[in-house]
């Protein structure tokens, strides 16, 4: 479940071709996921946008937040909260936040980028360190790079089979190189009726975030929003699925195929 909640926060938004006063999201974007393990419904996560200023820079700011609720609450708590600050104009992230407690695994971690020193700092609150990193290019933080994705690429320029790769500093693992492999159109079935996806598969190095043979497969929205609709990763015992369970403040129509 840790690893749909990740893949929710990473996949809030995807490849739209927009400069940013054509930008497919705006503040008071709001989506939410109910998340079920088998016929278990598991937990909720949460994905908003929000305006603020760092430094009296303009900047979006977007909350992620993920727990468990009711019978799954009992055997396996998650309280987690992702948070990131970046450019209105270039995307540029300027402050990244995360804070978790999953089954008594804890996390506190800071990381602000320093753009015109090309550095970045990590300040991990919980175990007392900070680590320096020196930026490269187009770098984004967990939340940020997807934003910045879906006000950078066109649909158009996708092809089926290939990947695209971003740098992306998440703790303390470092820059790396994170690629998400497209797979083509699909209609998915969901509560607010059938909807033509994109289907995407994440490819990340192996020991990372997640592990390259694991099946993890996202469907995002094929339309303006550019929203995720469905994540599913296949694990050994059965699979974990989140599904798109409510939204609000959408910038674009969403779009449904009527039958």
């Amino acid at each position: 479940m840790r690893k749909v909640i990740l893949l929710l926060c990473l996949f809030i938004s995807l490849f739209s071709s927009a400069q940013n006063e054509n930008s497919t999201f705006k503040p008071g974007e709001w989506l939410k996921f109910r998340m079920h393990y088998g016929l278990l419904n598991a937990s909720y996560a949460t994905l908003q946008v929000k305006s603020a200023k760092i430094d009296n820079v303009p900047v979006y700011h977007v909350v992620a937040r993920g727990e468990t609720t009711g019978f799954a609450s009992i055997f396996f708590k998650v309280d987690d909260t992702y948070e990131t600050y970046f450019d209105k104009k270039d995307g540029k992230p300027y402050r990244f936040i995360r804070k978790i407690n999953e089954g008594g695994y804890k996390k506190d971690v800071e990381i602000n980028f320093d753009h015109k020193k090309d550095q970045a700092i990590l300040n991990d609150k919980k175990n007392k360190k900070k680590l320096n990193f020196d930026l490269q290019d187009s770098i984004q933080d967990l939340l940020s790079a997807f934003y910045y994705l879906r006000n950078n690429y066109d649909p158009a320029d996708l092809v089926k089979g290939e990947a695209i790769t971003l740098k992306m500093l998440f703790d303390d693992d470092g820059i790396f190189n994170f690629k998400l492999k497209y797979l083509g159109k699909e209609v998915v079935k969901t509560k607010y009726g059938k909807v033509e996806c994109l289907k995407f598969r994440p490819l990340v190095q192996s020991g990372r975030i997640f592990k390259e043979q694991e099946s993890l497969s996202l469907w995002v929205s094929n339309d303006d929003n550019r929203i995720p609709i469905r994540i599913k990763a296949d694990i050994a015992v059965g699979s974990i699925k989140a599904d798109l369970d409510g939204y609000n403040g959408l910038k674009h129509q969403f779009k449904i195929i009527m039958d």
